[in-house]
């Protein structure tokens, strides 16, 4: 296997070929919480294509992923009202490597450790492409977002703020 094959071989890239889930490569530099913004800028798209995937949990400390746009916040207010729940916090980024098996900065919903509930943006799917991690820092991926609906079976929700 080649180099560069062998960087975009993860857990998450493995993942999506076994659902035969078409996707481009992305890599970039990545600069320590830079997020979405650097990926962006790096990649000369615009952020709100970018998709960040965070370790949330809920009051009883059952974790979730939440798939949002790189420009805008969760309003985990709004999210847990949403979901049913008391409240709906991140996790300590311990806990989410803990619960996907991924280094913050480079977690994916693809792939996770274990099966983890995934709640996404819906105006996600209003976009003709998005760019999402691929399992590591410094790599996105690029794939239609319907493609989220159909691997990922995500809740869809309505919870997002200005960035």
């Amino acid at each position: 296997m080649a180099r560069a094959d062998a960087e975009q071989d993860t857990p998450a890239t493995r993942f999506l070929r076994a659902r035969q889930v078409a996707f481009s490569n992305h890599p970039y530099a990545y600069e320590e919480h830079g997020g979405t913004r650097v990926s962006a800028r790096e990649l000369n798209v615009d952020e709100h294509a970018v998709v960040k995937t965070l370790v949330m949990q809920d009051s009883e400390r059952r974790p979730l992923l939440v798939l949002m746009h790189g420009d805008r916040k969760v309003s985990t207010r709004e999210l847990a009202r949403q979901l049913g729940v008391k409240a709906v916090e991140p996790c300590a980024p311990e806990v989410a490597q803990r619960h996907t098996g991924y280094l913050v900065g480079g977690t994916s919903p693809f792939g996770t450790k274990k099966p983890l509930p995934v709640c996404m943006e819906k105006t996600i799917l209003d976009l003709p492409l998005i760019y999402i991690n691929g399992g590591r820092r410094g790599y996105l991926v690029g794939l239609h977002p319907h493609d989220l609906l159909r691997v990922l079976s995500p809740t869809l929700v309505s919870c997002a703020l200005p960035g």
